[in-house]
C-alpha cells in the first residue's frame, strides 16, 4: 500500500487513513534517511489517535510514551545510536513487545533480527520536489 504528500500537510490527511490498522497491528517499523519525515509522520499519526503528549524524538532517551484517549499507550523509539542490538535488550524492547501497547520504531534496521514477524514496514522516501512516498509492508 502506498501513499504520496506533495506537502507536510497532506501527512494529516494520511494519518486519519491509517487508524484502522491500529486495531490489528501494534508494532511498525519506520525505515527513511535521515530528515525523510519518520518523526514529523509519527506525530501526525498520534495526533490522528487522539495523544494527549507532544510528539518528540526520542533520540537521546531511546524511547518516549504517549497516552492516546482511544488507543491506550503510545512507544516511540528511536535506535538510531544503538551500537547493537544487545543495547535494545537493556532497555528492555521484548517486554515492549508483550505489551498491550502501540509500538513506533524509527531505525528499525538496527534490530532487525529482533522484531517480531506481525511487524507493519513503513519506508518513507523523500523525492526531489520535496514530497513523501509513504508504503506500507504488512
Amino acid at each position: 500500500m502506498e501513499f504520496y504528500a506533495k506537502e507536510e500537510k497532506d501527512l494529516e490527511r494520511i494519518a486519519q487513513e491509517w487508524t484502522p490498522f491500529f486495531k490489528n497491528h501494534h508494532v511498525f517499523a519506520f525505515k527513511g534517511e535521515m530528515g525523510a519525515g519518520k518523526t514529523t509522520f509519527i506525530s501526525y499519526l498520534a495526533q490522528a489517535m487522539n495523544c494527549e503528549d507532544e510528539v518528540k524524538s526520542p533520540t537521546y532517551a531511546y524511547v518516549n510514551e504517549y497516552k492516546s484517549a482511544d488507543f491506550g499507550r503510545i512507544y516511540h523509539f528511536d535506535f538510531y545510536r544503538l551500537e547493537d542490538e544487545n543495547e535494545a535488550y537493556d532497555i528492555g524492547i521484548e517486554e515492549y513487545f508483550n505489551e498491550d501497547a502501540i509500538l513506533f520504531l524509527e531505525w528499525p534496521e538496527k534490530i532487525q533480527n529482533l522484531l517480531p514477524d506481525s511487524c507493519v514496514w513503513v519506508t518513507i522516501t523523500k523525492d526531489e520536489n520535496e514530497g513523501r512516498m509513504i508504503e506500507i509492508r504488512l
